[in-house]
């Protein structure tokens, strides 16, 4: 893969990994040990992370930017 795509690869993966747990607690919490969690949390989760990917693309770049901005640079 071309390194121009590792902002898009980061963000699917992050995002992924980030709603596939947030998803999983949140159903847990929701309908508690069900016999059908597994499929609602992929269903919820696949509806997360189609919210979270784009989300993770437009607010990095903000997040960085207001992050360097509070982080100071050490003095050598």
């Amino acid at each position: 893969m071309h390194p121009r795509f590792a902002p898009y690869l980061f963000g699917a993966m992050l995002s992924g990994s980030m709603s596939f747990i947030v998803s999983g607690i949140a159903t847990f919490r929701a309908i508690g040990p069900h016999p059908e969690f597994f499929s609602f949390w992929i269903e919820s989760w696949l509806f997360a992370w189609a919210v979270a990917f784009p989300a993770v693309l437009v607010l990095a770049p903000i997040v960085r930017k207001i992050v360097a901005k509070l982080v100071k640079a050490p003095e050598e």
